[in-house]
């Protein structure tokens, strides 16, 4: 597992730190997050100079809002971004049709957050950014990973410092050293360290045909819808307005031939597939290509190094699976490993990781394909509220309306409270609903809660949703154990934390 061999004599030189995060994507800010915030020393390391520039993974499912709102990056999340418009169709440069491309769902009580909302990535990365240097925390960009070894102790890493020269003055790479107890991969789909690991990546491609996608302006196009370009023989076009920002991203597939990504080139692709001059596109701020493919990692843990989001997983754009399954790999893994450096739990804890969210990752992968391939609309399953981890290792029991592994709704509290107001931050919380708390004392991780079946005026309250029973809710918001009693909890427990 070595890229180079890191000499035993250089480990001295630089720094110590629990998780050595590579990669300051989504779901490496996201991980990063939360493990600060759990007190979990963490280095980010970036090879760019800065964050990735473009619009790309541009949907928040409403699991991911869940998950921003714990973060407490939600707030900004939604003063950012805005709901999906309609889709407009066009044709020889009429209007001739609009419909949804999302099957909506009112927000409820036991889902605030109900509809996909767009935010370009380069924006949630950078809102992720500013909550982690809030908690204290920071990327070091410019710090590309050259050799990667681990033993029975730890991970031991070797990073060269290749940020670009400042004032035309050349910079020689530096040099740094890096122990850390745990690292995770979150490098993207061309993973280095996954391919260190020497873990093998299966999947097919869901689309001969290769794609161009570009964040543009078009100042005489409106902002109202998302519009759809047949473009005849020259292929489809898409352009959807990027919200809280005058730029829209461009979609582009083409059948024959490849994408030219120079602005000249997405200027020629938007003139060839729309009734739109090139000269109408003012700019061009970032511009990709790409097959779309469907990829999984054979395992997601190889001793103390662990892979998450795009270096576990490569999704199609189709549905906005990829970067939501990322960032919800880091919400899982963040309080897994919180659990085994700050609180005593047993390490084979990490072996669950792979356990629950691979299954997901399959799943995840799948849809994105068929959406992609026409096979399925967008609808309730990419909304991710249905995913869950029934009849997995940290799953037992059932209670009321909800089986251990279920996601736990929210719901309106006597006094107008809601349940994630609960739930939020990094312990672990124990619901009583219509049943006596535990009269045994419980971990201090564990923040005990009484509720009735009454909610406040006008809500169904939280009986709704979770019926009567104990409720052991993790801190990633799943239900990790139900009973009507609290036998077996305390098991349960060790499982998780030192009790």
């Amino acid at each position: 597992m070595e890229l180079n061999s890191v000499k035993e004599t250089d480990r001295a030189l630089g720094a110590s730190v629990d998780v050595l995060v590579v990669g300051a994507g989504p779901t490496g800010l996201a991980l990063a997050v939360d493990l600060t915030r759990r007190g979990v020393g963490v280095l980010v390391a970036e090879k760019a100079d800065a964050l990735f520039p473009g619009s790309r993974g541009k949907g928040l499912q409403p699991r991911t809002m869940e998950v921003l709102d714990d973060l407490g990056a939600v707030d900004a999340v939604l003063a950012a971004g805005g709901p999906a418009p309609l889709a407009a169709v066009w044709e020889d440069g009429r209007r001739t049709g609009a419909y949804d491309m999302f099957d909506r769902t009112p927000p409820s009580g036991a889902e605030p957050y109900s509809e996909p909302w767009l935010l370009p990535q380069w924006r949630t990365q950078e809102i992720l950014l500013a909550r982690l240097r809030e908690l204290g925390g920071d990327v070091a960009f410019g710090s590309e990973l050259t050799a990667l070894s681990q033993d029975a102790g730890g991970v031991t890493a070797e990073l060269a410092n290749r940020r670009a020269p400042s004032a035309g003055r050349p910079r020689p790479a530096t040099r740094a050293v890096v122990r850390a107890r745990y690292a995770v991969a979150a490098d993207g789909g061309r993973s280095t360290v996954r391919t260190a690991l020497g873990i093998a990546l299966h999947g097919d491609s869901v689309d001969p045909a290769p794609m161009l996608v570009a964040d543009v302006r078009v100042p005489d196009l409106d902002r109202d819808n998302w519009h759809m370009f047949g473009g005849g023989k020259a292929g489809l076009l898409a352009l959807c307005p990027l919200p809280g920002t005058e730029h829209f991203q461009l979609v582009a597939r083409y059948a024959q031939g490849a994408p030219d990504i120079s602005p000249e080139g997405v200027r020629s692709a938007v003139a060839a597939r729309s009734h739109l001059r090139a000269d109408q596109v003012t700019e061009v701020r970032w511009a990709s290509d790409f097959r779309p493919r469907a990829a999984l990692a054979e395992r997601f843990r190889a001793g103390r190094v662990l892979l998450a989001g795009d270096a576990a997983h490569v999704h199609s754009p189709a549905g906005g699976q990829g970067l939501n399954t990322g960032v919800q790999d880091a919400y899982n893994l963040g309080w897994k490993l919180g659990q085994v450096l700050r609180h005593g739990a047993p390490e084979a804890l990490l072996d669950t990781y792979e356990q629950e969210r691979r299954p997901v990752a399959a799943r995840m992968l799948d849809l994105s394909t068929r959406i992609h391939r026409g096979a399925a609309r967008r609808g309730h399953e990419t909304r991710q509220l249905g995913l869950g981890y029934r009849g997995g290792p940290l799953s037992e029991g059932a209670a009321g309306a909800l089986e251990a592994g279920d996601r736990a709704p929210d719901g309106r509290l006597p006094g107008g409270r809601r349940v994630f107001d609960l739930l939020r931050g990094p312990h672990f919380t124990l619901l009583a609903v219509d049943r006596d708390a535990p009269g045994t004392r419980l971990p201090a991780a564990v923040h005990v809660h009484r509720t009735g079946a009454g909610g406040g005026p006008g809500t169904a309250g939280v009986h709704a949703s979770y019926g009567s029973g104990l409720f052991l809710v993790r801190p990633d918001g799943y239900v990790g154990w139900a009973g009507q009693d609290p036998a077996g909890l305390a098991d349960w427990l060790g499982k998780v934390m030192r009790c």
